[in-house]
């Protein structure tokens, strides 16, 4: 697994981008968001908007679910996307195929703590940053903190 100075910069040194996998960054803080996920999901867009205008990383958060006010593509600073398909896995999915899809998969860090889509997109040359560690990061930049 890449350490955290190689997820930041990416395997160039440049800015990384981020895919990063909602739902389970979302769960990642026991707030009680299954409460009403779809708030949950909205909030995490705001967040992730944030950061990324902070940072200028190029960041892309992908849902297995669509609350429906929420359209995909760009809010602010941040990529919204959605599985293209219901069911288990879906958003795992549609991150590989994103990964899969990048002529430079290796400036491709995926956020996720699922251990199977960790699995795959390594397997495609994508860094990997747990969600707990990428909830840390996002939360320093919003409380203003330049050593991220």
């Amino acid at each position: 697994m890449a350490d955290e100075g190689e997820a930041a910069g990416g395997a160039g040194g440049g800015r990384p981008r981020w895919l990063v996998d909602g739902m389970n960054l979302i769960g990642s803080r026991p707030d009680r968001w299954w409460n009403d996920p779809d708030r949950a999901v909205r909030r995490l867009i705001g967040e992730l908007d944030r950061f990324a205008a902070a940072t200028g990383d190029d960041v892309t958060v992908v849902f297995d679910r669509r609350p429906p006010d929420v359209e995909p593509g760009r809010h602010g600073a941040v990529g919204v996307a959605f599985a293209s398909r219901r069911g288990r896995n879906a958003a795992d999915d549609e991150i590989v195929t994103m990964v899969a899809g990048d002529p430079d998969p290796a400036a491709d860090r995926v956020v996720t703590s699922d251990r199977r889509l960790a699995e795959r997109v390594r397997d495609l040359g994508a860094g990997v940053e747990p969600s707990s560690r990428f909830r840390r990061r996002v939360d320093r930049v919003l409380q203003g903190d330049p050593y991220r």
